[in-house]
């Protein structure tokens, strides 16, 4: 039998752990709130917990490795805040994990006292703006393309899931009222500048369509 890969070990326990926990004792935040970032920008995740304000690590699953926790080769940690610096080669998931947890992640355990995880994706040309988190069914999403050293406003070309949506002048395009459908992943280009990463877009139902 073929041995699992600790990539694929570590995604499945993440994904145990998104579906099988409701609401999260911790959640991820990023500041600035958005996915993607120019190479040599700054960000700041934060560990939030609504029961202690401390005790959380901020992992990562880049090509500096897997499990590697903020201040261990990459970033600056300060109790359950971490500063990064970026590069190309942190592209990646990050997610929160407790003091007592296990960073292989080989346990039921350690993931029920993990986060659910975000991708974080490191451009050097052109970046998507996108919601970090999942949007609220019915909400306006505004998605901008921005290149790194423009010459002037261009009009940007978006794509979901591959397939051409639509021009955006001045380089934004907003979707309306999103639902279900509009959940997918999505780049943009900017003549002469490049492409973006892609990034998932997901919809969470509002309260009013959530059936009893």
């Amino acid at each position: 039998m073929m041995e699992a890969s600790p990539q694929y070990l570590l995604f499945s326990c993440l994904l145990i752990c998104c579906i099988t926990t409701e609401v999260s004792a911790v959640h991820l935040t990023v500041s600035p709130s958005r996915s993607q970032f120019f190479e040599f920008e700054s960000v700041t995740l934060i560990c939030e917990d609504e029961n202690r304000s401390d005790g959380w690590t901020v992992r990562s699953n880049t090509t500096r490795g897997v499990g590697k926790r903020c201040g261990d080769e990459w970033g600056e940690a300060a109790g359950s805040t971490c500063n990064i610096t970026l590069f190309t080669f942190d592209t990646g998931l990050y997610w929160c994990e407790s003091g007592s947890s296990n960073s292989s992640c080989s346990s039921s355990s350690s993931c029920s006292s993990s986060s659910c995880s975000i991708q974080l994706s490191v451009s050097g040309s052109v970046i998507l703006q996108s919601p970090v988190l999942p949007v609220m069914e019915g909400d306006d999403v505004t998605l901008s393309c921005r290149a790194r050293n423009p010459t002037h406003n261009l009009p940007a070309a978006f794509y979901k899931d591959g397939s051409f949506i639509g021009d955006g002048s001045a380089g934004s395009m907003t979707l309306l009222h999103v639902s279900s459908s509009d959940e997918g992943l999505y780049k943009c280009s900017i003549s002469g500048s490049g492409e973006s990463p892609s990034s998932r877009v997901s919809v969470k139902a509002s309260n009013s369509t959530v059936s009893d």
